[in-house]
């Protein structure tokens, strides 16, 4: 069954938040104060409901919920394919938005018994888990896979910033960018959470015409535990980020066969993943500022 995409109604009361918005500041700079606008970045709680069951709320950017909801639910293993979500709603109250997801049968049975109910913040991504099985999920080794170039990382790299819209216009979104062998950015995703971020470039993935083993994601953050855990859930080859890894996420990424780069900065990138033959002796630790 195909998935339906269902807006609030027309003539409602109530409507999405648009995901900037326009405030009165007041600016100091060089010892002199301007009253001016500023534009700022807008957090909302997010509920996704299962068949009726809310299950987790998230506080969100109110963008491309339909992409969050599908890409949550594939990463945290509610759904093992996309076909298994039938229809998204979205519907916009006082408190925050309703995501309601009409899901299979089988799936929301599986649902039920995790009896998992969390609230994340902003920057949490395991945040409510029961259970250390729960958090810490066995994933699949990746088979398939290219090495991304050194070449591809730079030039994607230097493209990330233009790809960013509301983190240029308030300074305060992450991004998630699909990127080619040849380090195009194909599709980004922003958020004000990193893994909000990455779970609405997850779903938006799902139905183009791109084969997740020869490409990589970008992403404008560390790469913490989850982050890797969430591409490598879905098959993607490769995790290029801005910032370090922990080494959680680097154990697991060498568990799972993920290509993982760290400090992907201009002019510089480090490799942590697969694990090198050998290490070099009388280098110098990066330079991490």
């Amino acid at each position: 069954m195909a998935c339906e995409m269902t807006q609030p109604k027309p003539g409602t009361d109530l409507s999405l938040p648009k995901p900037t918005q326009e405030t009165s500041v007041q600016r100091w700079q060089h010892g002199e104060i301007r009253h001016t606008q500023d534009t700022i970045a807008e957090e909302v709680a997010v509920a996704l409901v299962y068949n009726g069951i809310s299950h987790v709320v998230m506080m969100t950017s109110p963008n491309d919920l339909a992409d969050f909801a599908l890409g949550f639910s594939l990463t945290e293993g509610i759904l093992k394919k996309p076909s298994e979500l039938y229809s998204v709603e979205l519907v916009p109250n006082e408190l925050g938005i309703e995501v309601q997801m009409t899901i299979s049968a089988q799936r929301f049975a599986e649902l039920k018994l995790q009896r998992r109910n969390l609230t994340g913040r902003t920057g949490c991504g395991l945040c409510g888990a029961e259970s250390l099985q729960q958090a810490i999920r066995t994933i699949e080794p990746i088979t398939i896979q290219r090495t991304i170039t050194d070449t591809a990382v730079q030039h994607a790299v230097r493209l990330l910033e233009q790809h960013q819209p509301m983190q240029a216009e308030t300074g305060a979104c992450h991004g998630a960018a699909w990127c080619n062998d040849a380090g195009e950015i194909m599709l980004l995703r922003e958020d004000i959470g990193r893994h909000n971020a990455l779970d609405k470039l997850i779903g938006a993935l799902q139905g183009k015409e791109y084969d997740l083993s020869q490409g990589f994601v970008l992403i404008s953050s560390r790469a913490s535990y989850e982050m890797v855990q969430k591409v490598a859930a879905i098959g993607i080859g490769a995790l290029v980020a801005v910032s370090a890894p922990t080494r959680l996420a680097l154990k697991l990424a060498r568990q799972a066969n993920l290509q993982l780069i760290g400090f992907a900065r201009p002019q510089r990138h480090v490799r942590y993943s697969p694990e090198p033959i050998s290490d070099q002796p009388g280098h110098s630790k990066e330079d991490r500022s």
